[in-house]
Order: structure tokens, then C-alpha cells, then sequence
């Protein structure tokens, strides 16, 4: 039923004459009560969901959006908003009734589809199906990590860009975090960062309800959550009572005069509050209340309907006022922003580009070039591409998981990012791989800041999640994923990737580039800036890789199609193909010159980007790979999965079905059969018909 057919409050039971309207306390609580019958009444329909947590929250909810949230209903992309994450991600209906109640582009009918097909209010809030969500959240601590990233950028950008008496960048970034949220060790990486770096536009809520999936918290959960958290250098305090709309009040306000730290509200509440049987109860976290419950919970309420989804008009209205409220602070800004850009046209321009995420004109125009005497690491002329890049490209941010010299990541000519340092641009992570990866995501959420972060290839694992989340949201992330291989050498088997790449390409919307040399890699860093719609992978070589002759061969622009011919048969008329990434080209080129020398016609691949190249044309990629050529040869030190597509029934795969070793990478490298004598032996005798993968 819509908000126009109902009367001036719903209810059941006759009456001989229209009740009063609520006014005051009343009214107040019928209004944080609308959350939790909303909730209720779309977890049950929906036969799935949590409706505990939005039910305890409501409080919190009302406070939040009707007296401190910088937010525009009718405009939730308004650049100086502030930024609310549900780290909680399964707690969304309270995301999706409070977004419907206050005027956002969000219908009672959206309510009703929760969780449906093509739903706008999907089982975890995800950024871009829902309006005023900012980010996709879910896997527990991933939304901490995010706002923490939101607001580094916030206090960047306000350093760059504000003048005196022109606050033109001035927001707070809230989260919302749940036991499970703390519990996850990204949740202590992310928050250690945000107090070091004493970001006191951060403010964070900490519900807690004592409750989990398998019973109370105390099953594995002791934690002085409020001593971890000022040993982190927050400021920290408490609500008794979540029900309580003065403390929250209160608590909010103190927060947000408290700048020279972030703040951890601690909200004591009760799941499914108001729940006659399942108040406090696990029962309530992630199932439905079932229909005689959600009854007595609103008798129990006192909630003038039992219909599902009926409000009184009295309480749409009294939440629509945040839409007014929200028009009024969006105006006033748009105000100060006019004036601003009357004083400051150039500082405007380039705030405007960078927030609407343009490339600058020219930013590619002074990149190096390498010839064949330029033998080095990749890694290394990645770091030469991204200092030629810095200096046109601003809003580039970022830095290493702490291994900056091995990285590479260095900007030249800056300085490091630190709580007095904020239009600096190198960012030390510090050993907090999973962080930097949420960290990064909401540098993109927020907008201005084009983030890159650092690390081994082999520690991709530990910030895997929050790559995974890159991808779903489709953010535009950098990451610089160096010592790619067994070539690291003599760190051995632990740090040597093996099943890495596999893994990373195995995500949708994730795009992993592993040049073959330093003109390679000029593209690759091309293409990375370039990209739209997901995050970018560069997997960079620790050991010098030879440059290829770009006078005999082809130019390495062809990565941008993921996959060209490097080097061919005569007439472009080959026996079998030799198909490689990274390091390993070398190798390929080193076996078709040995196999030309025997008369055995071979053509190479260089094939730098395998999600490139399955997007090109077929037309395309039979050009480069002729389906008549079956015998074909893949060659990458690395597990193989990724392979078979292109290589065929009929073809072999030189790779590693095993960990690695502790020695010279030469020595790896011959051991373990990556070799120009391995791969020629291959190529005979596929052609002979008597070949093995490896």
C-alpha cells in the first residue's frame, strides 16, 4: 500500500473518529519504529535475511539521518556529502528503510522486492544498485577499511583544494560496524591506520549486541573493544542504551568536535529489539522473525497496524523532513562552491576534473622509452613510468604494504602522507596488505584520488577480499604486484608465487597485466590509467628481462589488445605457436630462434593481458592464434589453469604444478624446466606427436 492510500495513521481496529496525530516522544518513536517494522516486514516476505540488527539500529538511524548526516536525498552524488558505510552489510535494511523514509529515489515497492530478481535492495547493500549507498559491503571489516580509505581522501583533498573562508571540501565518513566486524583482523589493520594517521573526520559505530550466528559473542569474543580502540589513538565512548536518542544524539555531536582523532561510538543494544521471543536471541541475526512473531513484535511496539508495510502519514513526513534539511545544507554548499570558483576558477577546474575522474590532457606525453641495452626488471621500469607520470597526473596516490624499496613506489619529489602531511603522496600502508586493499576501494568510492598500493605477488592473498570486492563494484584500483615468480630466488617457496595469477585472473571485471619488458610495461601503465569499469593488476618482475627490439618487432602497443604477434614465421605461415607472459617471452623468443635455425616454423605470442584478449574480436584472436595452428606451447612459471583456453587439447603447458625452492633463479629456472631446451624439446615433439604437459 502506498504512502497516498493511507490514512493518518493505519490500523486495524475501527474507529468512530480519527486519532490524534503523534507529536513529540511520540511521534519519535513511531518514527524509529517504522525502521524496524520495514525491516521485518521485507525479511519476511522475502523468506531470508536479518532483521535483529536493523531492528536494534533504528535508533541510531533516526538520530543519524535527521540531525547529523550531510546527505541530499534528491542528489546522493553531491560531492561534499558525507559518507555513510555499512560495514554490516547484512544489517542493509536499515539501509533501505532509512533511505526510502527519508526521500531517497527509493519506492515502498523497492521495499518489497528485498532480495528479489533485479531488485534495487539486493541481500547485501552493493554501491551503484541502490541510491545512497557508497559502498559494497558484506564480508565483515571490509566497510571499515573503506571509510578509512573515504576519509584519507576527504582530508587530502581539503588540504589541496580548501582556502581560508572557502571550506569547499568539508565531510565526514561514518561507519557501522558489528562485533563481526571487529572480529576480522582487517577491521584492527584499517583502525590502527586511521588513528596513526588521526583522521578526526572519521567517526565509527561499534554495535554492540553481544549477539552472533552460533549464540553470544562470549563464545570466542572477549575483547575490550573500548581499550583496543583508544590504544589505537581514537577516542572512544559509550551509550548505555541504544534506545536512547539523547545519548546517540549527544555522543554524534561530541564526535564531530573531536578532530584531532577518530571517534568509536559504542552503542549497547538489543537484537530483534522488541521481539517478544527473540529479543537477544541468535534467532533473530539471520532468518526471519516468522509471521506470528513480527505480530506480536509490533503489538508488543505498539504499532497502530499489523499490515505489512503500512506507515502512518505522520511519520513519512516527519522523516521526509531530512529531505529538506539535506536540499538546505546542499544549497548552502552550492553557495560557498560559487563563490569558490569565482576566486579560484583554476582550483575549481581541477577539482571538478579530478571528481569526475577526466584524465588530464597530456598526462602520457612524457613517457620513457627503453631500447634493447635497457635490460632491467620490470618492476624497476614501472617505477621509471610511474614518476614520469606523477608530475601530469595528480591525483595519483599510493605506496607499498611497506616494501617501498622493493616495490618501487616511490614518487619522487613528495613526501610521505602523515596526519600534518595530507597533499603529500606517497602512503605507507605499513604490514597491512588487507587494509590497503579496502584502503584503495575507498579512495574510489570517494572520488579524487586514483589510488595504486604495493606488495608481492604472493601477499595478494591477504588482500584478496577486498580485490574481490574492486572487482564486483567495478573500481578503478591499481595494484603493483612485484617479484611475480620463482625469480625472486632465494626467499624460496613461501614467497614465490605459484598459484597467484591463476587466482587473480579468475575474477570477473579483473584485468592482470604481466609485461614481458620495459616497453611492455610503458603500455601496461597506459592501459592501467586507462581502464574503467575494475581494478588493473601490474605483476612485475624482481630479475632483469631483456627489452625487446622494437625496430624487429612489433611495437608493444599490441598489449593493449592483451595478446599480438611478437615474433613469426616465414609468410606468417607456422607449424605451432608459442604463446607467453612476463618473464618467460624471453624464453619464447629464445626457442622459436633455436627451432628457425632447425627449419621448424614457429610464431610468439607475447600475451600480457589474457582479459584483453579474450575481449578482442574472434576475427582478432584467430588472426594472432589461426584455429588451423593447434600445436601450441603456453610457457609461464606459474600453475597452468589459466592456459588451456588458449593452448588447446592438443597443447602443452611449460608451468608449475608445484611450489618453489630456495636458490638462484637461474637455477630455478633450469631446474624446474623453464628453459629454451625444455620448450624446443616441447615444440619437436608436439610435432612428432609425442608431447607432455608440464
Amino acid at each position: 500500500m502506498g504512502i497516498g492510500e493511507v490514512g493518518p495513521v493505519l490500523s486495524q481496529s475501527p474507529a468512530t473518529e480519527p486519532p490524534a496525530s503523534p507529536r513529540g516522544a511520540d511521534l519519535e518513536r513511531l518514527c524509529v519504529d517504522a525502521v524496524r517494522t520495514l525491516a521485518m516486514d521485507a525479511v519476511q516476505q522475502a523468506e531470508s535475511g536479518h532483521p535483529g540488527t536493523a531492528m536494534a539500529l533504528a535508533p541510531l538511524a533516526w538520530v543519524l539521518w535527521q540531525r547529523h548526516l550531510r546527505v541530499d536525498p534528491a542528489d546522493p552524488a553531491w560531492p561534499d556529502r558525507d559518507r555513510f558505510v555499512l560495514s554490516c552489510g547484512h544489517a542493509c535494511m536499515l539501509m533501505y528503510a532509512t533511505l526510502y523514509l527519508t526521500g531517497f529515489d527509493l519506492t515502498l515497492d523497492d521495499i518489497k522486492q528485498f532480495r528479489q530478481w533485479g531488485s534495487r535492495t539486493p541481500g547485501h547493500v552493493e554501491y551503484g544498485a541502490t541510491p545512497g549507498v557508497e559502498a559494497t559491503t558484506g564480508p565483515l571489516g571490509q566497510g571499515v577499511g573503506n571509510a578509512v580509505g573515504m576519509a584519507i581522501a576527504e582530508a587530502q583533498l581539503a588540504a589541496l583544494f580548501n582556502r581560508p573562508g572557502h571550506a569547499i571540501v568539508d565531510h565526514a565518513t561514518y561507519f557501522l560496524a558489528s562485533d563481526g566486524d571487529l572480529m576480522e583482523g582487517i577491521s584492527h589493520e584499517a583502525c590502527s591506520l586511521a588513528g596513526h594517521l588521526r583522521l578526526g573526520k572519521l567517526i565509527g559505530f561499534y554495535d554492540d549486541n553481544r549477539i552472533t550466528i552460533d549464540g553470544s559473542t562470549d563464545l570466542a569474543f572477549s575483547d575490550d573493544t573500548a581499550k583496543r580502540f583508544e590504544g589505537y589513538g581514537w577516542h572512544v565512548q559509550h551509550v548505555a542504551d541504544g534506545n536512547d536518542t539523547r545519548a546517540i544524539d549527544a555522543a554524534i555531536g561530541a564526535a564531530r568536535a573531536t578532530f584531532d582523532r577518530p571517534s568509536l561510538i559504542i552503542l549497547r543494544t538489543h537484537i530483534a529489539y522488541g521481539s517478544p521471543h527473540k529479543q537477544d536471541s541468535a534467532e533473530a541475526h539471520g532468518a526471519p522473525l516468522g509471521a506470528e512473531e513480527v505480530r506480536l513484535t509490533k503489538q508488543a511496539l505498539g504499532w497502530p497496524s499489523l499490515e505489512p508495510f503500512e506507515l502512518p502519514e505522520a511519520v513519512i513526513a516527519e522523516w521526509r523532513r531530512a529531505k529538506a534539511r539535506g536540499a538546505r545544507l546542499h544549497a548552502e554548499w552550492q553557495d560557498r562552491w560559487e563563490g569558490y570558483r569565482r576566486e579560484f576558477p583554476d582550483l575549481a577546474a581541477e577539482l571538478n576534473r579530478r571528481l569526475a575522474g577526466r584524465l588530464p590532457d597530456g598526462w602520457d606525453a612524457e613517457l620513457p622509452a627503453f631500447g634493447p641495452k635497457d635490460a632491467q626488471a620490470t618492476r624497476a621500469a614501472s617505477a621509471k613510468v610511474l614518476n614520469a607520470i606523477a608530475p601530469k597526473l595528480p591525483e595519483l596516490v599510493g605506496g607499498s604494504a611497506d616494501l617501498t624499496g622493493s616495490n618501487l613506489t616511490q614518487i619522487k619529489g613528495s613526501g610521505d602522507v602523515a596526519a600534518t602531511r595530507w597533499t603529500e603522496r606517497n602512503v605507507h600502508y605499513g604490514v597491512r596488505e588487507h587494509a590497503m586493499g579496502a584502503v584503495l576501494n575507498g579512495f574510489a568510492y570517494h572520488g579524487g584520488v586514483l589510488g595504486f598500493g604495493g606488495t608481492f605477488l604472493i601477499f595478494s592473498d591477504y588482500m584478496r577480499p577486498a580485490i574481490r570486492l574492486a572487482a564486483l563494484a567495478h573500481l578503478k584500483v591499481i595494484y603493483l604486484f612485484t617479484h611475480d615468480s620463482i625469480g625472486l630466488g632465494e626467499d624460496g617457496p613461501t614467497h614465490q608465487p605459484i598459484e597467484q595469477l591463476a587466482a587473480l585472473r579468475a575474477i570477473p571485471n579483473m584485468t592482470v597485466i604481466r609485461p614481458a619488458d620495459a616497453t611492455e610495461t610503458v603500455e601496461a601503465w597506459r592501459a592501467a590509467i586507462r581502464h574503467e569499469g575494475g581494478p588493473v593488476a601490474l605483476v612485475l618482475t624482481r630479475q632483469k628481462v631483456s627489452v625487446v627490439d622494437r625496430a624487429e618487432h612489433p611495437p608493444a602497443a599490441g598489449l593493449h589488445r592483451g595478446g599480438y604477434v611478437l615474433a613469426d614465421a616465414p609468410a606468417g605461415a607456422p607449424q605451432l605457436i608459442l604463446l607467453a607472459t612476463g618473464s618467460e617471452v624471453e624464453i619464447a623468443l629464445g626457442a622459436h630462434a633455436q627451432l628457425m635455425r632447425e627449419g621448424i616454423a614457429s610464431r610468439v605470442v607475447s600475451l600480457p593481458c589474457l582479459e584483453y584478449f579474450a575481449a578482442q574480436p574472434a576475427a582478432y584472436r584467430d588472426q594472432v592464434l589461426p584455429p588451423t595452428v593447434t600445436r601450441r606451447i603456453a610457457i609461464e612459471a606459474a600453475a597452468p589453469q589459466s592456459w588451456w583456453r588458449w593452448v588447446g587439447e592438443r597443447g602443452v603447458i611449460v608451468g608449475l604444478n608445484h611450489f618453489g625452492a630456495s636458490a638462484p633463479y637461474q637455477r630455478l629456472y633450469k631446474e624446474f624446466g623453464l628453459t629454451v631446451e625444455r620448450v624446443v624439446a616441447e615444440a619437436k615433439a608436439l610435432l612428432s606427436g609425442a608431447a607432455r604437459s608440464g
